[in-house]
């Protein structure tokens, strides 16, 4: 009896089944809308904006333990784009903070995440907005642009009858300001005050600036005119 097993289970498994092929051209198929416990990965740290409720905040003298990481993200972060920056101290920042001329922000786990600052010139007839910079880990999350048009808004309530410029070798930080209002202008539509021209002294491009009698650098100069609103 063994061997009659033996062979037919030998028969059954050597046996080929035909089945008739299955036409699934045309079919749809649905996939469940949402699969539990499922893992996103962002590339390069590239996290939306939707997922970071950042808080962006005029800054005061509660942030001034922040200085120096701005400080060292800022001149790391123009050494790794190879462009010029104006340097600034961390005793200006730490009097912007006080003074409330600058704009701070920061992640959802307290984390500092961005900073940028204005100074006026000539009596309040000029305002910059300057130091736009965004932690590493939360660049490409659409951070800068929400710190820009605070900065803007801020510059445009304490100096509501000020012009306001800004100057950037950086293309994003250009179609940030010209959806604000911003408009390219020529050097000679700048401030004369030689305050302002001192701070770029400590930018690489500097001897560009002055062998052109600062009339042109490398840097785009934009300008928003509120007259023009």
């Amino acid at each position: 009896m063994w061997f009659e097993y033996s062979d037919l289970y030998f028969q059954i498994s050597n046996m080929k089944l035909e089945l008739p092929p299955i036409d699934l051209s045309g079919k749809v198929f649905s996939l469940p809308n949402s699969f539990p416990n499922k893992t996103i990965l962002f590339p390069h740290n590239q996290i939306p904006e939707e997922l970071l409720d950042f808080t962006i905040e005029v800054a005061n003298a509660n942030h001034v333990f922040w200085v120096k990481e701005i400080c060292d993200t800022t001149l790391s972060s123009a050494l790794a784009r190879g462009t010029g920056i104006s340097g600034r101290s961390p005793e200006s920042l730490e009097s912007k903070m006080k003074n409330g001329e600058a704009i701070i922000a920061f992640a959802p786990d307290g984390s500092w995440a961005g900073f940028s600052f204005i100074s006026s010139w000539e009596n309040g007839k000029y305002v910059s907005n300057s130091g736009l910079i965004v932690a590493p880990q939360f660049r490409h999350t659409g951070l800068a642009k929400r710190i820009k048009r605070k900065i803007f808004e801020l510059s445009r309530q304490k100096y509501p009858e000020a012009s306001i410029f800004s100057l950037t070798t950086g293309l994003a930080v250009m179609k940030m300001n010209h959806e604000l209002g911003f408009e390219p202008v020529t050097y000679s539509e700048l401030p004369n005050d030689e305050v302002f021209w001192e701070n770029c002294k400590s930018c690489v491009n500097c001897p560009i600036l002055m062998s052109k009698q600062r009339k042109n650098c490398l840097c785009t100069a934009m300008l928003y005119d509120p007259k023009n609103e």
